[in-house]
C-alpha cells in the first residue's frame, strides 16, 4: 500500500453530499476543505465542470493533487485557510459557484500521524497545527497560558465539566517541567479526573485545544459568510460538521440566510441536520458524529 492509498478513506456521507451539493452539473464548485480530496474526487466524477480546493496543510495538498491528478485542468488547489476564501476566489476568477462544500472535521491522516499531535492515543508533540507555520501550538497554550484562560478554554470549546481541575491540575504538573507529548497530557487528564465510560477522558481537552489552535469556530463563520456572495442563483452551500459547538455555528448561520431571504433549506436541509446512515457508521465508525446542512442561495 503506497502513502497515498493509506489515507484514501471513503469521505463522510459521500452520498448525500452530492445530492445535496451538485445542482449544475457544469459549474464551478469549491471544496473549501480539501482534506486528502476524496469529496472533490467525487465531485468531478459527477459534473463535467471545475473545482477549486483549498486546504492549509502542504502534506494534504501534496496527496490530493497526487489523487486528482487524473482530472487534469478541471481541478486546481491551493493553500488557504478557508476563512479566506473569498479572496481565493477573487484571485483565481473562480465564481460564480454552483456550489461550495466545507467539511470542517479534521481528518483521519492527522489523527493518526502521531507526529502531529492531535490524537491521545498516539504518542506525539503537543502541536495539533493543521498550518504548520501557524506560530501557536498546543504547547504553548498548555505551558503557557494562564491557568484561568486554559479553563475558560476547555469549558467553551470542549464542554468540559471538569476544566478547573484540569487546568489547575496542568498548571502544577508545568511547574516541575514542561508538558511535551499528547500521551503525557492525556495521562494527566485521566489521573485527574479519572475514566468513566466508554470515552477517553481526555476527548474534550484535546478537542478544546484542536479548536483554538487552529481558530476552527472563527474560521468557519467567517468562510461560510464569505462565500455566500460568490454562489450563483440555485446554487448550494454544504457544511459538515463534527461537534455540537459547529453545528450551532452552521445552524444560526443558515436560518439567519434563510430569515434575510437571502436561501432557503432544501428538501432534506428543511427537516434538519442529515446524518449518517447506520451502514456507514458501522463501516466508518468516525462518521459517527457528523451532520450535514445546506441551503441554497435565492
Amino acid at each position: 500500500m503506497t502513502d497515498a492509498d493509506a489515507y484514501s478513506h471513503q469521505p463522510v456521507l459521500l452520498a448525500e453530499v452530492l445530492d445535496q451539493l451538485i445542482t449544475d452539473r457544469g459549474g464551478l464548485y469549491l471544496d473549501a476543505t480539501l482534506g486528502l480530496g476524496g469529496h472533490s474526487d467525487a465531485i468531478l466524477r459527477a459534473i463535467s465542470g471545475k473545482v477549486l480546493g483549498l486546504d492549509m496543510d502542504p502534506d494534504s495538498l501534496r496527496r490530493a493533487s497526487a489523487r486528482l491528478a487524473e482530472h487534469g485542468p478541471r481541478h486546481r488547489a491551493v493553500r488557504a485557510n478557508f476563512r479566506d476564501a473569498a479572496a481565493v476566489l477573487e484571485r483565481e476568477k473562480f465564481f460564480p459557484l454552483a456550489g461550495a462544500l466545507f467539511d470542517i472535521g479534521v481528518s483521519s491522516m492527522h489523527f493518526d500521524k502521531g507526529e502531529r499531535g492531535f490524537s491521545f492515543m498516539h504518542e506525539g508533540p503537543l502541536d495539533m497545527r493543521l498550518d504548520p507555520d501557524n506560530p501557536l501550538s498546543a504547547a504553548t497554550i498548555v505551558n503557557v497560558w494562564p491557568e484561568e484562560q486554559i479553563a475558560l478554554l476547555l469549558k467553551e470549546f470542549g464542554e468540559e465539566p471538569q476544566a478547573g481541575r484540569i487546568s489547575r491540575a496542568i498548571g502544577e504538573a508545568r511547574r516541575k517541567g514542561p508538558l511535551k507529548t499528547t500521551t503525557q497530557l492525556a495521562a494527566l487528564i485521566e489521573k485527574t479526573i479519572g475514566r468513566s465510560g466508554g470515552t477517553h477522558p481526555a476527548t474534550r481537552s484535546f478537542q478544546a485545544l484542536r479548536i483554538a489552535v487552529n481558530g476552527e469556530l472563527e474560521n468557519l463563520t467567517r468562510g461560510v459568510e464569505s462565500v455566500l456572495p460568490y454562489l450563483q442563483v440555485g446554487g448550494r452551500l454544504c457544511v459538515i460538521t463534527f461537534h455540537s459547538l459547529e453545528d450551532r455555528i452552521v445552524k444560526r448561520l443558515f436560518d439567519s440566510f434563510v430569515s434575510q431571504g437571502l436561501c432557503r433549506f432544501i428538501e432534506d436541509g428543511a427537516k434538519g441536520a442529515t446524518k449518517p446512515s447506520a451502514e456507514e457508521v458501522e463501516s466508518n465508525p468516525r462518521a459517527r458524529s457528523a451532520k450535514l446542512r445546506a441551503v441554497e442561495k435565492l
